[in-house]
């Protein structure tokens, strides 16, 4: 069994987070997670990404047999749009 070492996790009041928010930011990879306190109860936590994030993958496009048509954005005209008594 493999055990992976704790991440180490900062605490920091609300404030100082405020202050040196970005600088936290860029630092945050190397540093671990870090716990935003108010008032000495932990109200936020920042944590690095995970490496899992592939890329995006849009659901249009996946399959390459679709092709996109014609325009999409316009309204349908007038002869293949439903009657208003049927739109109830």
């Amino acid at each position: 069994m493999v055990m992976k070492p704790a991440a180490k996790t900062r605490t920091i009041a609300a404030g100082e987070f405020k202050a040196k928010c970005l600088s936290l930011m860029n630092d945050l990879p190397s540093s671990g997670s870090i716990a935003i306190t108010k008032r000495g109860k932990v109200v936020a936590e920042l944590n690095p990404p995970s490496k899992k994030n592939g890329k995006f993958r849009s659901i249009f496009g996946r399959s390459r047999a679709i092709e996109i048509e014609g325009d999409i954005i316009s309204p349908l005209p007038q002869e293949l749009t439903l009657p208003e008594e049927l739109w109830d």
